[in-house]
């Protein structure tokens, strides 16, 4: 069992052609390069998306004094 030849995939090209359509053949073609572009988009805007930065931590003495406020009162 050797590799097919060019007339063998010629012939199911034909046998999907009959079977699905050009019309429909087109449609997912286009379906699955607009869908390959917006997955390119999407690992591009990832990359290029700045870091949050996360809210500083307040300072240790400015919280303790505002405990020792709170329990005073």
């Amino acid at each position: 069992m050797g590799s097919f030849s060019i007339w063998h995939w010629l012939v199911v090209l034909l046998i999907v052609m009959l079977v699905f359509g050009t019309k429909r053949l087109r449609n997912m073609g286009g379906d699955l390069g607009s869908a390959m572009r917006d997955f390119k988009k999407g690992l591009q805007s990832d990359e290029e998306a700045p870091t949050l930065k996360a809210d500083p931590a307040p300072d240790a003495e400015k919280v303790a004094s505002e405990t020792k406020r709170e329990k005073a009162e």
